[in-house]
């Protein structure tokens, strides 16, 4: 489908679930375009200029908020970052109020991450500037969805009919959760497998998601591992012994990585449990694409802004 025919100007991204695979398809070619500006060596084109950006984050965060304030910098934007331990926030603000203020001060966009599910949706309801989620709890992580299938594309030339391994903790993953819906739209075989302390009732009765209970027979003839971080911050504890017995059940290693296919993608969204639910070696391999998923991260949030507050490409 031609890129005029669809359009996310105005849209608030909440979750992938929301996407078709035209709309998809959209940022994933706009992704390429902003891929070249970071690669220049001048990296600012004035398509944002005049609009305005902030981050509101309440939780840490390097990669992803980073990631968003470098997208929207390289596009001309203003950005204003604000944290929970440096803003009214710490004061007892409500989040209510948090958006009241930042809306009356005339931005464009929010870009939101929370500890509670649902709560970007609940900001698109309050306040008028497009809502960007950036993690809300386990619930979604849309941009992470993105920038995997851009990587994935980028190094398979397609997505549709690649098998897809997703192994770790997906009850606690807000980008599992986004990458199925996504890996779904698009045409690819999603296969999970994890300790089943860890795998949510749900994923047994979704369609498209064959459930593994070895991981080993998930990433048997793969073409993508997405290797998910063990989040001890979501743990209350007794989900798996120790993370010794974790990493000889379920972590991926040499020998595992034998099974999938040669030419096999390894991803991570970061940060990496190294030794835990990935070992140093595949971590660093020529299957490897941890670090490039971090360049591909600004790309796609670049289009990202681009496609919601102006509709068009960069100049």
């Amino acid at each position: 489908m031609e890129k005029q025919n669809v359009s996310l100007r105005g849209k608030d991204i909440l979750a992938l679930k929301d996407f078709s695979a035209e709309e998809i398809r959209l940022v994933l070619d706009t992704a390429k375009e902003m891929k070249q500006i970071i690669h220049r060596d001048i990296k600012k084109v004035p398509t944002l200029r005049g609009k305005s950006i902030v981050t509101l984050f309440y939780e840490p965060s390097t990669r992803t908020r980073t990631s968003f304030e470098l997208a929207g910098k390289y596009l001309g934007a203003d950005v204003v970052n604000i944290t929970s331990g440096t803003s009214s926030i710490v004061k007892g603000e409500s989040l209510r109020d948090t958006l009241y203020t930042v809306s009356a001060m005339g931005v464009d966009a929010i870009v939101m991450r929370s500890k509670a599910e649902g709560a970007a949706e609940y900001a698109s309801r309050v306040v008028d500037p497009v809502i960007i989620n950036a993690g809300d709890g386990a619930h979604a992580h849309p941009s992470q969805g993105l920038l995997n299938l851009f990587t994935i594309e980028e190094h398979k030339g397609h997505l549709a009919g690649l098998k897809v391994a997703i192994i770790g903790d997906v009850l606690h993953s807000r980008v599992a959760r986004s990458d199925m819906y996504a890996m779904r739209t698009m045409g690819m075989e999603v296969h999970i497998a994890g300790p089943k302390t860890l795998l949510p009732r749900f994923l047994y009765e979704e369609p498209g998601i064959i459930v593994h209970e070895r991981i080993e027979d998930a990433i048997k003839d793969a073409d993508v591992i997405e290797v998910l971080r063990i989040q001890l911050e979501r743990m209350k504890g007794g989900l798996f012994p120790t993370t010794r017995e974790y990493a000889r059940i379920f972590g991926l290693n040499p020998e595992r990585l034998k099974l999938a296919k040669d030419d096999v993608l390894v991803l991570h969204p970061g940060p990496m449990n190294k030794g835990w639910e990935i070992s140093p070696f595949v971590a660093y391999s020529d299957n490897s694409a941890i670090q490039e998923e971090v360049q591909n991260g600004v790309a796609v949030r670049m289009a990202l802004f681009t496609l919601v507050l102006t509709g068009g490409k960069a100049e």
